[in-house]
């Protein structure tokens, strides 16, 4: 048995292709299954089958578009209502993928309907895929249903990571989907990038404390805020997701990006933050390319709006739909290439301050606001500071007062977008781009 690993680190997920150098089980795939397809094909693999351990909440699955490619079943577990065909499964059903054979084990807790996959071939080798069931060092989170049902999908969830614990030896590997910076995982997660069953018997709160309503307490207290955009993943996963489609967007000169400014329209610069306050296309935001780029674009714009996306190069574009289709944003409605100069020529360049936490130190009588999370905030911070959190802020800028104001959070990124956002809204703004690491003893415990 092999097992290749495609990580989507944006957003803290693993899908698998598992193989016995024939065939292979695709696992929770990923919507771009273009990445999966050059594994098969790298391995020179067939996709026998392709397997969900939940209808996700966290991205759109590729994997009815990736089982019609190939002409292979679909293992969605009987439970789920969904709008497609697929190949049922149920708790103790075994199924054949070459050589290897795949046990179906009810895991709820993540979502009602979860299953994990044990797969065994043959020489004593195993492994379980384990969804967002038992993670690394800790599990799935239980508030993502219905807000209502939190603790009793808790319950069941320690009892599920238990059963897997109790049925497999100590020398089964773990493959999870989340767990890897994945808002869907819960507690204290392991950064570990593989784990078995008997290291998590050693390590996993589900599995370290012997009292249920220890842990349920823990884990309820330990539940953090989520993507805005989560609560429309379900549905879209329900519905079943067709192909994608990465071309280049309707391209639109200065003049019309002035116009979609002017109308109130959401217009994306793609570049770094320290590069959109040096200089951007006044009336743009900015959500610099990167590793939380499309997190925050789902958590932060409001679902459904127009999107006009600004590169300073195609490749840029191309990269940005491809985080965005990820999470259901599957088309922009246009796009503009250039540098700011030119594409500002309409609009005029719009500029604003960047400082480190060792200049705000020294500054007298500013405004500084906060906007990392509320649990973030409680583990401490500048004393006197605002705090609004990122994904409020578009809501409640009215609160802010009209003088210049200092914006931070733990790193810079979240700062950047916030910026910009005040920069749009007409208000006076200093970027802190700078880790918070930095701030030494303007920070106070909570």
């Amino acid at each position: 048995m092999e097992v290749d690993v495609v990580a989507t680190e944006e957003l803290g997920d693993r899908s698998y292709v598992v193989h016995d150098g024939r065939y292979a089980l695709v696992i929770d795939p990923q919507r771009d299954i273009d990445r999966l397809e050059a594994v098969l094909a790298r391995r020179g693999v067939r996709c026998a089958a392709v397997a969900e351990t939940h209808v996700h909440n966290d991205y759109v699955s590729g994997g009815l578009e990736l089982s019609r490619r190939f002409g292979a079943p679909y293992l969605v577990a009987a439970s789920e209502d969904v709008a497609f065909d697929r190949t049922e499964i149920t708790d103790g059903d075994t199924f054949g993928v070459g050589r290897l054979n795949v046990s179906v084990v009810a895991t709820p807790g993540h979502t009602d309907g979860h299953v994990a996959y044990v797969v065994r071939d043959g020489t004593g080798t195993s492994a379980v895929f384990t969804g967002g069931s038992l993670l690394y060092g800790s599990v799935g989170r239980t508030d993502l249903v219905d807000p209502a049902r939190t603790e009793e999908l808790t319950r069941a969830q320690y009892r599920s990571a238990r059963l897997i614990a109790r049925t497999l030896d100590d020398e089964t590997a773990i493959y999870p989907t989340h767990g890897f910076g994945s808002f869907c995982s819960s507690g204290s997660s392991a950064t570990d990038d593989r784990s078995t069953i008997g290291v998590e018997r050693r390590r996993n709160d589900a599995l370290v404390i012997d009292n249920e309503e220890t842990f349920v307490s823990k884990l309820l207290t330990g539940l953090t805020a989520y993507p805005s955009y989560y609560a429309f993943m379900g549905t879209k996963n329900r519905n079943g997701a067709g192909p994608i489609d990465l071309s280049l967007p309707n391209l639109v000169d200065p003049s019309a990006l002035a116009c979609r400014i002017r109308n109130g329209e959401w217009v994306i610069d793609l570049r770094s933050a320290s590069a959109f306050a040096s200089a951007h296309v006044r009336g743009s935001v900015g959500f610099g390319l990167g590793p939380l780029f499309a997190t925050y674009m789902g958590w932060v714009i409001p679902w459904g709006s127009p999107l006009t996306l600004i590169g300073e190069h195609p490749a840029q574009i191309t990269e940005a739909q491809r985080q965005l289709v990820r999470i259901g944003i599957d088309r922009p409605s246009a796009a503009a290439v250039g540098s700011t100069r030119e594409l500002s020529v309409e609009t005029g360049v719009g500029s604003y301050k960047t400082a480190t936490f060792s200049e705000m130190a020294n500054a007298d009588g500013i405004v500084i606001l906060d906007v990392r999370r509320t649990d973030e905030r409680a583990m401490g911070h500048i004393l006197g500071s605002l705090h609004i959190p990122l994904h409020r802020l578009p809501d409640r800028l009215g609160e802010l007062p009209d003088e210049p104001i200092w914006v931070h959070c733990a790193s810079g990124y979240r700062a950047g977008i916030a910026a910009s956002l005040l920069d749009r809204a007409g208000l006076e703004v200093v970027l802190v781009d700078d880790d918070i690491g930095h701030a030494g003893v303007l920070c106070a415990g909570s």
